[in-house]
């Protein structure tokens, strides 16, 4: 028996350990399918025949007759496409923007020094203490001033700037080794061609942390859109969401589902698309320093 005592000694830490992986697992299971369950629901809802379905309390993945009637309803019913292509214009234009904006302030602010940079730095964080519903009339009031009311530009141009964005970047490039910029400098590279060549190639996992997050902000806001535009032609995707749901949310279930489904696609194919340069950026930035 004393043989065997060390032997089964040595097995109990291979079994404590399976038992921990396993319990990883479930818990991970669990949690994947909480965060992937609404959206499930959705498409489900989206291929429901009839909106009775959708009532059914536990509620159910596996809808009794599939159609695809729905989406036609969404485009029948709203300008749908305008909406979307309203969406895209400004989201893709403002997250354009706030890479380039964020970007070289938030390199600024890491690496430059020039007179009162810590008193500019404080007034651009405290910025995010303050809500856009706080904001939103003078904001409107400019806009009004200069005849941008009802138009895209009254969405894009609040958008350009981030406080978080230049945030988020600054303490990125703090991060970032001075050695690299020190010898870009004594090759002659001056500030700009030095965050151009060493900086931003090194800084892909940011970049496209902020344009994954922005493109969804602005994707889904439905305030500005509300208070800056008021031709339905003009509008973006989520007032179009709201105007299929009705005035006293009397519109179809189903119909609603498709809307939502069609939109949720966009942010989507984003989020997979930047996620591989994410990882990309993450193994060749590793392989540089």
């Amino acid at each position: 028996m004393s043989r065997h005592e060390p032997r089964t000694n040595r097995h109990e830490p291979r079994t404590s350990r399976l038992i921990a992986r396993i319990a990883t697992f479930a818990i991970l299971a669990v949690a994947a399918f909480a965060i992937t369950a609404p959206f499930l629901w959705i498409f489900r809802g989206a291929f429901s025949a009839s909106d009775a379905e959708l009532y059914r309390l536990p509620p159910t993945f596996d809808p009794d007759n599939l159609t695809a009637g729905n989406f036609g309803k969404v485009t029948d019913q709203v300008p749908y496409f305008r909406f979307f292509l309203n969406s895209i214009i400004v989201s893709t234009t403002i997250t354009v923007a706030q890479l380039i904006t964020c970007s070289t302030a938030g390199y600024a602010f890491a690496r430059l020094r020039f007179r009162g940079k810590g008193v500019l730095f404080a007034v651009v964080i405290g910025s995010l203490m303050i809500p856009i519903q706080v904001t939103i009339v003078p904001l409107f009031l400019v806009m009004s001033k200069l005849n941008l009311t009802n138009t895209l530009w009254a969405l894009i141009l609040p958008g350009i700037f981030s406080a978080f964005g230049i945030f988020l970047l600054r303490q990125h490039f703090l991060a970032l080794p001075l050695e690299l910029e020190e010898a870009a400098r004594l090759d002659g590279a001056g500030h700009f061609r030095t965050f151009a060549r060493v900086i931003l190639p090194l800084s892909g996992p940011s970049i496209a942390t902020l344009g994954i997050l922005c493109f969804t902000y602005w994707w889904n806001d439905l305030l500005l859109p509300l208070v800056m535009i008021s031709d339905t032609e003009r509008q973006t995707l989520p007032v179009g969401l709201v105007l299929l749901a009705g005035r006293f949310s009397t519109g179809s279930l189903g119909t609603i589902a498709a809307g939502i489904a069609m939109a949720i696609v966009p942010v989507l194919v984003v989020f997979v698309v930047a996620q591989r340069y994410i990882v990309q950026s993450i193994a060749s930035s590793g392989l540089k320093l």
